[in-house]
């Protein structure tokens, strides 16, 4: 999606919003399309979820970790576990969280407000942007009856079209999360955290904008999708 489109996007729903959060949160983002993207303010994000389809499956689990001028301050790094229907079954298999590290777990309502609250102002970073975008997207709409918008740079796309300019067939596996870091010398992280992996995504966005030269000439909106 180009700049000027998300650009026209942003500013139609402003102007047609008629939930004060949502007209904050595009607001919010208008000014940064611009921006270089060694200087705009972003935000990682990785969720966990019980499946794979928004409509049936839930989110258990949301980690956001910001960028600020090409560097992550740890400390400002956040994760909500978040309260479900039901048990989380087979899928803790895969992400490691069981029914009991929910008893303390926000609900979804809190973990949306959260979500909404952290993000107003920062870009969103994600690795394979458009399944966490589809989750959050679904759930915003039950909550506030409102379809919302999440332009996001996703570093998955960003490596695919990178390994596209060198390569004509890709290798399966070569864009998960950890392959695509190893190209770039970064440490290999336990999988399957929603922190761990918003902190994977974010350290992988910093050494590609490194390797495009250092992100002075590049805009947010040139990788936004």
């Amino acid at each position: 999606m180009g700049a000027w489109l998300i650009h026209a996007k942003l500013q139609w729903r402003t102007l047609r919003c008629q939930h004060q959060l949502f007209k904050d949160y595009y607001q919010s983002l208008i000014p940064l399309i611009e921006l270089p993207i060694n200087q705009a303010p972003l935000i990682a994000m990785d969720l966990e979820m019980t499946g794979l389809d928004p409509f049936k499956d839930q989110i258990l689990s949301i980690g956001l970790v910001p960028i600020e001028n090409g560097a992550i301050p740890l400390s400002h790094a956040q994760q909500k576990l978040v309260q479900i229907r039901g048990s989380v079954g087979q899928s803790a298999i895969i992400h490691g969280i069981l029914d009991n590290h929910l008893t303390q777990a926000v609900s979804i309502e809190e973990a949306m407000a959260w979500f909404m609250e952290q993000t107003r102002g920062r870009v969103l970073v994600a690795h394979h942007s458009p399944l966490d975008c589809r989750f959050l997207q679904q759930d915003i709409l039950t909550i506030y009856h409102q379809a919302v918008l999440l332009p996001a740079i996703d570093t998955l796309v960003l490596e695919k079209q990178r390994l596209l300019r060198e390569h004509s067939v890709l290798k399966e596996g070569s864009l998960r999360l950890g392959a695509c870091r190893e190209r770039y010398g970064l440490p290999i992280y336990g999988a399957h955290s929603a922190l761990t992996d918003a902190l994977a995504c974010a350290e992988l966005l910093l050494a590609q904008v490194a390797a495009m030269g250092g992100g002075a000439d590049i805009s947010v909106g040139d990788l936004l999708t």
